[in-house]
């Protein structure tokens, strides 16, 4: 009975405490809990979306982008695409902000944002058939041949541009789903770019991001909110009073020849882009923002950045000779006997394309180091028209 009894107590004592330990347990799962809900889930970060200026352009930049080029159908008409335009800035303003859109047949997919933005473009092949080349900027028009392109026509130019922007894969696929499906009556799809950048949280916010070859890419870059930024990207509505607010997207798809830039050592490399691998520091410095001095020479007379580096060659020559660099690297599926299909999609965005990104990129063209490890295969420009308020839409100053 003796025993029974301590049993029995222990038991007793073992349920006692462990009832006491829950309880604790709970208390602080709870306290933990309620700590967390008074800070916003990643997932509920919003962009807003009505404004001045669409989003995407000097938002800073999400993990994860897709990009779908569309052409319209034969017949299409001023009144379609103003429909067009309806219709994706009703469904667009709804899903940045974490709600479904109008006709959406998986709501639950809609709820996460993770600072979703949609960006709507417009290529040179609209205002063409529409009938409304009078209303684009002169820059409004393909690039110049250049002779280091190998440009392949399923990533060429298009009518219509989505840019569609999020930290989380699944609500830009949704996001895709949604306004392309709506829109398939009135155009096809000519091709679907989906690129990613490190995750959100992997480093300190502001950190520029490294392309698949290892280089930090995008260094010297206008900052968003500045004056120089504002001056540089956004348009005054000089040229064409509607576009005030408005921007331009020159759209790069670039190889990287992957296989041959492996053989090369990390000095070369280095010389090559005329910046430091570790830290992306100009060969002439010791931090990544430090001033590149093209002048510095060695002992023996030789230039520390090589004149034909990329980085030499992309200097600008003039303060107004400067773009907005938001690039995303792609990691495709290999085709036939490569080991790898990557690149980046490079995307620059400036008020005037033929007075800042076009002389860069001639000098590109014309000698660039880089270019023996890197293949232009897609080309495209595309006017990025203001933002809207809530009782309008985007592209009406154009449209109406």
């Amino acid at each position: 009975m003796a025993e029974n009894s301590n049993l029995r107590l222990s038991r007793r004592r073992l349920l006692g405490g462990g009832a006491a330990a829950l309880a604790v347990a709970g208390t602080t799962w709870g306290a933990a809990t309620l700590a967390q809900a008074d800070e916003p889930s990643p997932g509920q970060a919003v962009v807003p979306f009505h404004g001045v200026h669409q989003g995407g352009v000097s938002t800073p930049p999400q993990a994860h982008a897709t990009f779908v080029g569309f052409d319209l159908r034969p017949g299409v008409d001023r009144a379609a695409v103003i429909g067009i335009m309806k219709m994706w800035t009703a469904d667009a303003a709804r899903l940045t902000a974490g709600m479904p859109a109008l006709a959406d047949t998986e709501k639950e997919l809609a709820v996460d944002p993770s600072r979703l933005t949609i960006t709507v473009g417009y290529g040179p092949g609209l205002f063409t058939a529409l009938g409304l080349q009078d209303r684009a900027p002169a820059w409004c028009a393909p690039l110049p041949s250049y002779p280091i392109d190998r440009l392949e026509d399923r990533w060429g130019a298009t009518d219509l541009l989505l840019q569609i922007c999020s930290d989380d894969p699944v609500t830009v696929a949704h996001a895709v789903r949604v306004l392309t499906k709506n829109a398939r009556s009135l155009t096809s799809i000519r091709w679907t770019q989906k690129g990613f950048r490190s995750a959100r949280g992997t480093a300190p916010e502001g950190t520029t991001m490294r392309n698949l070859m290892g280089q930090v890419d995008g260094t010297v870059n206008p900052a968003p909110g500045t004056t120089d930024f504002d001056s540089l990207v956004w348009s005054d509505g000089a040229d064409q009073p509607w576009l005030a607010g408005g921007t331009s997207l020159v759209l790069r798809r670039i190889r990287m020849e992957m296989d041959t830039w492996d053989e090369l050592d990390r000095p070369a490399r280095e010389l090559t882009m005329g910046r430091t691998l570790s830290n992306g520091a100009p060969l002439t410095g010791t931090d990544e923002f430090d001033e590149a001095d093209f002048t510095a020479t060695d002992r023996f007379g030789i230039p520390v950045i090589p004149p034909g580096s990329h980085i030499a060659r992309s200097h600008r020559m003039h303060e107004g000779e400067q773009f907005f660099r938001r690039a995303y690297n792609y990691d495709d599926p290999p085709e036939g006997e490569e080991t790898s299909n990557s690149g980046l999609i490079f995307a620059a965005f400036q008020r005037d394309i033929a007075a800042q990104y076009l002389p860069v990129q001639q000098r590109l063209s014309d000698f660039d180091a880089l270019n023996e490890w890197t293949t232009p295969i897609g080309s495209a420009v595309y006017l990025i028209p203001p933002g809207c308020e809530e009782n309008d839409y985007l592209g009406s100053g154009l449209l109406k």
